[in-house]
């Protein structure tokens, strides 16, 4: 059994085109200020020809992979969370291992929307402190732009959202001198709750067709959400979640350097952020060029801090996360 297990390297990539919010505004009734006060986004960035779920997460995992000092055939597993997969099936990661020289390692996708990349993270977690697997890769990946209603009537999601991945690798912590590492990681879900921010078709459920031209015509292949509710909810469950990793962790909250959370909007994170009273110069934000990139959101935030030196060595940061589902969840590391 392995005491700790840490994360050794950071990736992310995102597709080249920027859509700005003007662009938008011109396929809408909406308005770069409306956005920006409503969100605080600015830009996003879409997929174009050639590009896809798959080699967004191989850009991320690359720079991920190279970051600690690895080979990819030295992966040894793969995770990957998404809510927009590639295809219904086979899953997105094994379109991702096709594209990295990673032989037949095994790949599993997790559905656990913008609280994936934590969920796999606690998961890589636990399969290396047991064990099991000595080199995880750990993906989140999206690509919502091709499943947006870009129309005034989908204005209050499609605005929200960009294409991005990002990803880490994450090891056994061989060195007993080592203070880094994964403390811990907590996860939370609460089903009931599943329809206030979802898409409701196709769905194998609907018989005797998952999907008809009336489906289609009623916007049911597009994502819906109640707004308000999330954002209560979201506000809540986030404070929650944080606080019990890390009691469970025995770290004080005035102890973390770096605050990553989930970068769905803006103002849930600054509501949150003066719930807990946390200084600005602890909290790191992207979602002003990036939207909401789900399960690519935090690890993308990640990478930015580890190469912008918000986040050096012997620090602690805390990613929290909330999303469709419900889910919500929080880790703690130390860097």
């Amino acid at each position: 059994m392995i005491a700790r297990a840490k994360i050794t390297g950071t990736g992310m990539s995102v597709p080249d085109r920027v859509v700005r919010n003007d662009e938008l505004a011109s396929l809408m009734d909406t308005s770069d200020e409306w956005i920006r006060q409503r969100t605080g986004i600015e830009e996003r960035h879409w997929i174009g020809e050639g590009e896809s779920p798959a080699t967004l997460a191989q850009g991320a995992a690359r720079q991920a992979i190279a970051d600690a000092g690895l080979e990819e055939r030295d992966i040894d597993c793969i995770l990957l969370s998404t809510l927009s997969a590639q295809h219904d099936f086979p899953g997105t990661s094994f379109f991702l291992q096709d594209r990295l020289d990673v032989a037949e390692v095994p790949c599993i996708d997790l559905r656990a929307q913008c609280s994936g990349f934590l969920y796999g993270l606690s998961f890589a977690d636990s399969l290396v402190r047991t064990g099991k697997y000595e080199r995880v890769l750990v993906v989140g990946c999206e690509v919502h732009s091709t499943g947006l209603d870009v129309s005034t009537r989908g204005r209050d999601v499609a605005v929200l959202f960009g294409d991005g991945a990002g990803a880490v690798v994450v090891e056994p912590v061989r060195d007993s001198d080592d203070p880094s590492g994964i403390l811990d990681v907590r996860l939370h879900a609460q089903g009931r709750y599943a329809k206030k921010l979802w898409i409701e078709g196709p769905s194998s459920a609907q018989v005797p067709a998952r999907l008809t031209h009336e489906d289609v015509d009623a916007g049911k292949i597009f994502p819906k959400m109640e707004g308000r509710f999330v954002f209560k909810h979201a506000v809540t469950r986030m404070p929650e979640v944080l606080r019990e990793a890390l009691e469970a962790a025995s770290i004080k909250l005035a102890d973390v350097d770096l605050f990553l959370f989930h970068q769905a909007n803006l103002r849930i994170n600054e509501y949150v952020a003066g719930q807990l009273e946390i200084p600005p110069e602890k909290l790191l934000h992207n979602i002003q060029r990036y939207g909401n990139c789900s399960a690519g959101s935090i690890p993308m935030l990640l990478a930015e801090a580890t190469r912008g030196d918000r986040l050096r060595e012997g620090q602690l940061v805390c990613m929290t996360a909330f999303g469709s589902g419900f889910t919500w969840a929080s880790a703690v590391v130390r860097w």
